[in-house]
């Protein structure tokens, strides 16, 4: 039989789509792009002293996730002669050229920053130290020695790489040292010179806490002279690295050889999940089989300290199989994520955002019956300003009242010690019909999904992991209770996940609902997630992969039948799909006004003449992560609105469970339109513009008061609250009070604004 083997697949675009391709930008590029705007908040000398390191922590775990999946598939493409051209017409080897060189550029900025700025600020003005080993004391020596005895060398493994110890298997996101060695030439040792490995342990703090010189007392300066006529403040604590200490002391390890230097290096893996659906008998064991895997994936990077050696760097990288572009040379320690401890620590509060409270909205704040206040009257939440212990309360009152005879609820990603999953526990042992829909194959939440689906089933809950070839990424919850002689039944529709954790940092929105046609879907929804029952119509949702998709063309070319009179005002992550945009494209041309708001990935390009002069795009990183998806349609004066799970992206389309629903409700419907998306495209503080070649510039003010959109929120939110509860008649029977804590502290001071119109020339513009 003759073997057949693969050619070579050009991936360049044909000439005459290389003129399309200029109306795009590159997906990778433009996520760079994002994280290029998070360092800028690490940049920024008006954002508090720890809330810049909380921001660089956030940079180098978005860059972990980003080679970990996007630079691996890159690769894998690359290697596998895979012409995938994104729309944009890059080839995998271009894209690959262009991320080394823009995130080169972005790492030596992160380091900069922490090196000149908030490293020295957190010693000189809030008495944070990193120590060095050549600056301790004989006293602080003592105590590391005592420690590292006690609690480090029993832990740690030393590797020799040599011809009878091949290079080990290091894993996935591993900080580890490259101990340089010399011996005499011995029975042995037939070399002088080797390289051994030491894993700096992931079980043990990689901060190390030094004990600090006492506070000044209440009432006197804190601080002293420093060197240079500034003030520095007194050491409120020191720390060390866990590999400084290692290094420190490495010596013990190799009884007999000499050390010559200790370089700390750490190396990140191609970490996707590869799964065949169709042949796995079980889901479950088989995503835990994949990600015992994947700890040991191909390398894809190697970050290592500038100062190593060349042949120290070549060998490494010779042994992971790198190029030289995967090397990034550190100036400062490795992985500055793991710095984020302290950002958490109560003793720098002075130095971190004013603390907020999310509020209790006025129709939640008393009642006795959760489910008849639902039942009155739509609920719109806006988290984190309003409170997401309302959608915590509404499965907890369920999984306790006697009435409701089933809960179904769809799990994406959650806290680690989940109330919501608890309820569900609950309501499973109080002989409630329980079901939840957990998503297995959420990225980098798939072993603790697996946990809570091992509990809930034992716990009698009926667990489905949706179907085979698509993510449950939808945020829905049913509840069914019997009142009377009738059954009634209750939803909740967010655009975030069921995270308490995540819901106090995400900028998302709830939505309850006791309308018949929304729990209709719902429950058509949660039939066709556990036995592929498709109604043949949906009443008020727009389901993905069933014509999700189409609905969003659909509204856009009504727009774009409309001309001038058309709007269009989204809001959302990201905003990749071509079909999408080339629809956008079209209706700027025919003179619909198109504002997005796009947080992260925007590949369409806005500004271009002739094709999209009408489209302004605006991304709003701040202190709380916008993650809301939210689409409103002029549609000739009726003012649609629509809330969704899902971006603009071939994913979400195509691969994912997704639902989009209306705001029914008009009063609620206009305050999305004219207080959320409005305050939105007002921001001209934390703003920033997206331009024609993809690069972002901060919106001006040009005169007007500044108007910080988060800001405002968080004023509205208190302003709502201390209003108070409307009761729709005489208060009857004991209610329950929950009243927010009112009295929390302002966020960072911007006076009030008001906000232009949506659809009026916006701040972008």
């Amino acid at each position: 039989m003759a073997r057949r083997t693969r050619k070579p697949v050009s991936t360049r675009p044909a000439a005459a789509d290389q003129a399309n391709a200029r109306l795009f930008l590159n997906r990778e590029l433009s996520w760079l792009e994002f994280n290029s705007r998070v360092l800028d908040e690490a940049r920024d000398p008006g954002v508090p002293l720890v809330e810049r390191l909380k921001f660089l922590t956030i940079v180098a775990s978005n860059l972990d996730e980003f080679f970990m999946v996007r630079v691996a598939g890159l690769k894998q493409q690359l290697s596998g002669n895979v012409a995938e051209t994104p729309p944009d017409g890059l080839t995998a080897a271009e894209q690959l050229a262009a991320i080394s060189t823009r995130a080169h550029a972005m790492v030596a900025e992160q380091y900069r920053v922490w090196r000149d700025e908030v490293s020295p600020g957190l010693a000189n003005l809030a008495g944070v130290r990193l120590q060095r080993p050549a600056n301790l004391t004989p006293d602080e020596r003592a105590l590391i020695l005592s420690t590292f005895s006690r609690e480090v060398w029993p832990v740690l493994t030393p590797l020799a790489v040599d011809p009878g110890h091949p290079f080990p298997i290091l894993r996935n996101r591993s900080l580890n040292l490259a101990i340089s060695l010399h011996k005499e030439k011995g029975k042995l040792s037939p070399r002088q010179n080797i390289i051994a490995v030491v894993q700096v342990p992931s079980v043990l703090p990689r901060l190390f806490e030094l004990p600090g010189a006492p506070l000044p007392a209440a009432g006197t300066a804190n601080g002293v002279a420093a060197p240079d006529g500034t003030t520095a403040a007194t050491t409120r604590f020191s720390f060390i690295l866990l590999e400084d200490i290692i290094s420190m002391h490495v010596g013990d390890l190799f009884p007999g050889f000499r050390v010559i230097r200790c370089d700390p290096f750490r190396v990140t893996r191609n970490f996707d999940l590869s799964i065949d659906e169709d042949e796995a008998d079980d889901l479950l064991k088989t995503i835990q089989k994949e990600l015992r895997r994947r700890e040991r994936g191909s390398a894809v990077r190697l970050e290592i300290a500038h100062e190593t050696p060349s042949d120290v760097v070549g060998f490494l990288r010779t042994a992971l199989r790198l190029e030289q572009d995967d090397i990034y040379l550190v100036n400062g320690p490795l992985h500055l994520a793991d710095l984020g401890s302290i950002a958490a620590r109560d003793d720098l509060r002075e130095w971190r955002d004013e603390p907020f409270s999310p509020q209790i909205v006025p129709p939640l704040q008393e009642y006795d019956d959760i489910f008849q206040v639902i039942a009155q009257k739509d609920i719109l939440l806006q988290h984190p300003y309003e409170s997401f212990e309302d959608v915590v309360e509404f499965i907890s009152e369920a999984a306790a009242d006697p009435n409701v005879l089933a809960i179904k609820q769809t799990l994406y990603r959650t806290s680690a010690d989940s109330p919501i999953v608890r309820a569900l526990i609950r309501a499973a042992e109080n002989g409630k019909q329980v079901t939840a829909v957990v998503e297995l194959k959420a990225r980098f939440d798939e072993a603790p999904n697996i946990q809570w689906a091992r509990t809930l089933e034992d716990a009698g809950v009926h667990v489905v992991y949706g179907l085979i070839g698509l993510k449950t990424h939808s945020k829905v919850a049913l509840v069914v209770r019997r009142e009377g002689g009738h059954i009634k039944r209750y939803v909740h529709l967010s655009t975030g996940n069921y995270n308490p954790s995540t819901a106090r940092v995400y900028g998302d929105v709830s939505y309850f609902t006791a309308r018949d046609t929304f729990a209709d879907d719902a429950g058509a929804l949660f039939n066709l997630l556990t036995g592929y029952s498709s109604p043949p119509s949906w009443k008020r949702f727009d389901v993905a992969p069933l014509g999700l998709h189409e609905r969003i063309l659909a509204l856009i070319e009504r727009e774009t039948g409309l001309g001038p009179r058309g709007k269009i005002v989204a809001k959302m992550n990201s905003l990749v799909d071509a079909a999408v945009i080339k629809a956008l494209y079209r209706a700027s041309q025919a003179g619909v006004s198109i504002d997005l708001i796009v947080r992260g990935i925007c590949c369409l390009r806005p500004g271009v003449p002739g094709t999209s002069e009408n489209i302004r795009v605006l991304s709003i990183v701040d202190r709380f992560l916008e993650h809301a998806r939210i689409f409103y349609f002029e549609a000739g004066g009726k003012k649609e609105v629509f809330l969704s799970s899902a971006d603009w992206m071939p994913r979400n389309f195509l691969r994912r469970v997704e639902v989009m629903f209306p705001i029914d409700d008009v009063t609620l419907r206009d305050r999305v339109i004219d207080e959320i998306l409005a305050l939105s495209l007002g921001d001209n503080v934390k703003a920033r513009r997206l331009l024609p070649d993809g690069s972002y510039e901060r919106v001006r003010t040009d005169g007007r008061p500044p108007l910080r959109s988060q800001v405002r929120f968080m004023e509205l939110a208190r302003e709502k609250a201390q209003a108070g509860p409307v009761l729709p008649g005489p208060a009857t029977g004991s209610f329950t009070v929950r009243t927010a804590a009112l009295g929390a502290a302002r966020g960072p001071g911007v006076p009030p604004a008001t906000a232009p119109p949506v659809g009026a020339t916006s701040t972008a513009a």
